[in-house]
């Protein structure tokens, strides 16, 4: 499925902004960037923000990733908006979790622009 809507949740600006380059280079689809992951839970919640996907750092400092991914499967509204996990280290113990939380996908953030634009073709 190709997403025409995405949320990045993602405390790094330079990582945002690597990724948007990247996904303006295979992609026609909105981008929307928030690094404070408590104001995008409840954006998504308000309904202020309607993305078909979402892209989650799990790494952040208010709020990990895995926080995150709980308070968004536990709202109705949101639950079941497509996440993919995208950070530059996931633990085993984590992987586990976020499977068992029904994530799409996760990768390991690439510092390579056209391995991230491969990747981001993939769901794009």
């Amino acid at each position: 499925m190709k997403y025409k809507n995405i949320l990045q949740i993602d405390d790094d600006y330079d990582d945002c902004n690597f990724f948007l380059e990247a996904l303006e280079e295979v992609s026609v689809a909105a981008y929307t960037a928030i690094h404070n992951p408590v104001q995008a839970i409840q954006k998504l919640v308000d309904n202020e923000i309607l993305p078909d996907l979402i892209v989650l750092d799990i790494n952040m400092p208010i709020m990990n990733g895995l926080e995150v991914l709980y308070e968004i499967k536990k709202k109705e509204v949101i639950k079941n908006i497509p996440v993919i996990i995208f950070s530059t280290s996931i633990p085993p113990e984590v992987k586990n979790k976020m499977k068992d939380l029904g994530i799409m996908d996760y990768f390991i953030k690439p510092s390579d622009f056209n391995v991230l634009k491969k990747i981001l073709t993939t769901f794009t």
